[in-house]
């Protein structure tokens, strides 16, 4: 429904990153689209896309009880699992590695968060912290480039590692950090480096799990 590749992606990433539990309906990991010719909720109801072979590789049926989306930019001969896994850069892959990194990252599921003020009042930043270890998400709605200011008052919050690329940031002498979004952009960041443990420590201080 978005139909731009940034836009997908700015709004998977956002709900990742939230508060709560992502969910996903089958397709949206690969980009299916609907069948605004059948009604109401069987628009979305459409048989998955695994290949572009008859039926989409959904059903050895002569004929499927809802029907397979078979023209158009959305049609099973261009948006099918088939192909979107051997492609590194398709959206399933790109979902895929989301999934993992929202995995990796336990604070948004279990710690506490805040919003920082990042100077641009189209950028979203989040702050999760957990257990000694920090993360900080950022998101840029608008359809123009951002940069994000903001400091980070958690332990290690002068160093910033990306975990989607090969970036390191660090804090100007007064702990600023300077981000630049690309539009629609985001960027997840680890506090502190890549150098981390989660510690399970309890009440006494013992026990340190890896």
């Amino acid at each position: 429904m978005l139909g731009e590749r940034s836009h997908i992606e700015l709004a998977y990433s956002l709900m990742f990153s939230l508060p709560g539990t992502p969910v996903l309906r089958y397709g949206d990991e690969i980009g299916m689209g609907e069948d605004l010719r059948q009604k109401e909720r069987d628009a979305v109801r459409t048989p998955m896309q695994w290949s572009g072979e008859r039926n989409a590789g959904f059903s050895a049926a002569e004929k499927t009880v809802k029907p397979v989306i078979d023209q158009g930019p959305y049609s099973c001969d261009h948006v099918n699992v088939e192909a979107q896994r051997r492609d590194p850069e398709s959206l399933l892959n790109w979902t895929v590695r989301m999934i993992r990194l929202r995995k990796e990252c336990p604070e948004i599921g279990w710690g506490d968060w805040t919003l920082l003020p990042t100077g641009a009042a189209d950028v979203l930043a989040m702050c999760y912290e957990w257990r000694g270890n920090s993360v900080v998400i950022l998101h840029n709605f608008a359809d123009r480039p951002r940069e994000a200011r903001f400091r980070v008052k958690a332990e290690g919050g002068g160093h910033l590692a990306n975990l989607l690329q090969q970036e390191e940031k660090h804090a100007d002498e007064r702990g600023f950090h300077h981000v630049a979004l690309e539009a629609h952009g985001y960027r997840w960041f680890r506090v502190g480096g890549l150098g981390y443990a989660l510690n399970t420590r309890r009440d006494s201080g013992a026990g340190v799990a890896w």
